[in-house]
């Protein structure tokens, strides 16, 4: 797919884009709105996944993108030279190495978790095709992906809020500010709920 950014986000200028790229060399001008545009939609993601999309057909792509979007999940085609340049700017360098090969962008400003089960539910009809979640990130903190795999099987954050709030997790309400803060360190919340389940499981 030959697109600078394709996004309902970033509607007239980007279909611009995509037609001056078409043409020829982007102008410079174009080029610079284009990377403005991406490191904003970088720095305002709560979380992101890289994904390879080679082995998916154009129809393909679009009922991705739907199921997605039912999710308020947003899914970008982007050029990697472009966004490793927005990485720089919205100091999120830990992005770049990931930008190799053909390259959809998975994008929330929200439940970082609800992103990585739209993805995974998503992509699940196309087991078979050659697609790779090749990482992503929480805030500005990198994951890999058996990483987002595992976000993917957590409950939403309302859901773990709900439930200390409540009083059904006691053992896990010193994780508040973690979950509040959305889930950027990953690997520390899974490990202190597990810690947190044992030493219940301990005194009880």
């Amino acid at each position: 797919m030959t697109a600078v950014l394709v996004s309902r986000m970033h509607g007239t200028a980007v279909l611009h884009a995509m037609e001056e790229w078409k043409k020829g060399p982007m102008p410079t001008d174009t080029k610079r709105q284009a990377v403005t545009e991406l490191a904003e939609l970088l720095r305002s993601s709560s979380a992101m996944a890289v994904v390879d999309y080679r082995g998916l057909k154009v129809s393909d792509m679009q009922s991705v993108r739907r199921t997605l979007r039912d999710s308020g999940v947003q899914l970008h085609i982007a050029k990697n030279r472009l966004l490793k340049i927005a990485a720089d700017e919205a100091d999120r360098a830990e992005l770049k190495p990931s930008l190799t090969g053909p390259t959809a962008l998975v994008t929330i400003d929200g439940d970082e978790a609800a992103m990585a089960k739209a993805l995974a539910d998503a992509l699940r009809p196309y087991a078979r095709a050659e697609i790779t979640v090749r990482g992503g990130m929480l805030g500005n903190r990198a994951i890999d992906a058996s990483q987002l795999t595992t976000l993917a099987t957590l409950p939403s954050r309302d859901i773990l809020l709900g439930k200390i709030a409540g009083g059904m997790a006691a053992p896990m309400t010193g994780m508040a500010a973690v979950l509040a803060a959305n889930l950027r360190n990953l690997v520390g919340v899974l490990s202190a709920v597990a810690d947190k389940k044992q030493q219940s499981e301990s005194a009880a």
